[in-house]
Protein backbone atom coordinates (compact mmCIF):
# COMPACT_ATOMS: atom_id res chain seq x y z
CA UNK A 1 0.00 0.00 0.00
CA UNK A 2 1.42 3.37 -0.49
CA UNK A 3 0.71 6.30 1.56
CA UNK A 4 -0.89 9.30 -0.35
CA UNK A 5 0.04 12.87 -0.18
CA UNK A 6 -1.93 15.69 -2.02
CA UNK A 7 -0.82 19.22 -3.60
CA UNK A 8 -2.84 21.85 -2.24
CA UNK A 9 -4.77 22.40 -5.89
CA UNK A 10 -5.75 18.65 -6.22
CA UNK A 11 -7.27 18.14 -2.23
CA UNK A 12 -8.97 21.43 -3.45
CA UNK A 13 -10.79 19.68 -6.47
CA UNK A 14 -11.48 16.87 -4.46
CA UNK A 15 -13.06 18.90 -2.05
CA UNK A 16 -15.38 20.62 -4.40
CA UNK A 17 -16.31 17.32 -6.11
CA UNK A 18 -17.47 16.18 -2.86
CA UNK A 19 -19.32 19.08 -1.79
CA UNK A 20 -21.44 19.33 -4.65
CA UNK A 21 -24.35 17.44 -4.98
CA UNK A 22 -24.38 17.46 -8.56
CA UNK A 23 -20.98 16.05 -9.13
CA UNK A 24 -21.59 12.73 -7.27
CA UNK A 25 -21.13 10.63 -9.97
CA UNK A 26 -17.71 11.92 -10.37
CA UNK A 27 -16.82 11.95 -6.95
CA UNK A 28 -17.32 8.48 -6.50
CA UNK A 29 -15.45 7.76 -9.90
CA UNK A 30 -12.40 9.77 -8.26
CA UNK A 31 -12.62 8.37 -4.85
CA UNK A 32 -12.58 4.81 -6.54
CA UNK A 33 -9.68 5.65 -8.24
CA UNK A 34 -7.71 7.57 -5.42
CA UNK A 35 -8.15 4.07 -3.66
CA UNK A 36 -6.63 1.69 -6.45
CA UNK A 37 -3.81 4.32 -6.40
CA UNK A 38 -2.98 3.65 -3.21
CA UNK A 39 -3.44 -0.28 -3.44
CA UNK A 40 -1.73 -0.73 -6.65
CA UNK A 41 -1.37 2.23 -9.07
CA UNK A 42 -0.75 -0.17 -11.89
CA UNK A 43 -4.72 -1.68 -11.24
CA UNK A 44 -5.88 -2.06 -14.77
CA UNK A 45 -8.79 -0.49 -14.55
CA UNK A 46 -6.77 2.85 -13.72
CA UNK A 47 -4.80 2.82 -17.41
CA UNK A 48 -2.00 4.78 -15.74
CA UNK A 49 0.34 5.84 -18.19
CA UNK A 50 3.46 8.26 -18.12
CA UNK A 51 1.99 11.75 -19.18
CA UNK A 52 5.10 13.25 -20.78
CA UNK A 53 4.02 16.88 -21.23
CA UNK A 54 4.19 17.30 -17.15
CA UNK A 55 6.86 16.81 -14.62
CA UNK A 56 6.98 17.24 -10.91
CA UNK A 57 8.52 19.71 -8.49
CA UNK A 58 11.87 18.26 -8.76
CA UNK A 59 11.66 16.66 -12.21
CA UNK A 60 9.54 13.23 -11.20
CA UNK A 61 8.00 11.88 -14.08
CA UNK A 62 3.95 12.14 -14.30
CA UNK A 63 1.31 9.79 -14.59
CA UNK A 64 -2.14 9.92 -15.75
CA UNK A 65 -4.69 7.43 -14.45
CA UNK A 66 -8.33 7.15 -15.62
CA UNK A 67 -11.06 8.18 -13.17
CA UNK A 68 -13.99 8.04 -15.95
CA UNK A 69 -14.15 7.02 -19.78
CA UNK A 70 -16.48 7.29 -22.31
CA UNK A 71 -17.63 10.28 -20.80
CA UNK A 72 -17.05 14.21 -22.20
CA UNK A 73 -14.60 15.81 -20.10
CA UNK A 74 -13.55 12.66 -18.33
CA UNK A 75 -11.48 13.28 -15.35
CA UNK A 76 -8.33 12.18 -14.85
CA UNK A 77 -5.89 11.98 -12.20
CA UNK A 78 -2.39 13.06 -12.15
CA UNK A 79 0.28 11.40 -9.87
CA UNK A 80 4.62 10.77 -9.27
CA UNK A 81 6.02 8.75 -6.61
CA UNK A 82 7.36 10.50 -3.84
CA UNK A 83 8.92 12.60 -2.14
CA UNK A 84 9.80 9.27 -0.53
CA UNK A 85 10.03 5.81 -1.53
CA UNK A 86 5.88 3.87 -0.58
CA UNK A 87 4.71 7.65 -1.58
CA UNK A 88 2.69 8.99 -4.27
CA UNK A 89 1.07 12.56 -4.29
CA UNK A 90 -1.45 13.28 -6.20
CA UNK A 91 -0.32 16.29 -8.64
CA UNK A 92 -4.04 16.93 -10.13
CA UNK A 93 -7.39 15.87 -10.31
CA UNK A 94 -9.30 17.46 -13.42
CA UNK A 95 -11.12 17.25 -16.96
CA UNK A 96 -8.79 15.16 -19.85
CA UNK A 97 -6.58 17.71 -21.19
Amino acid sequence: MFELEWTEEAHGTYNLLKGDASQKKRYKAVKKTIKFLAMNPRHNSLQTHEYVCLKGPNGEKVFEAYAEQRTPAAYRVFWYYGPSREVITIFAITSHP
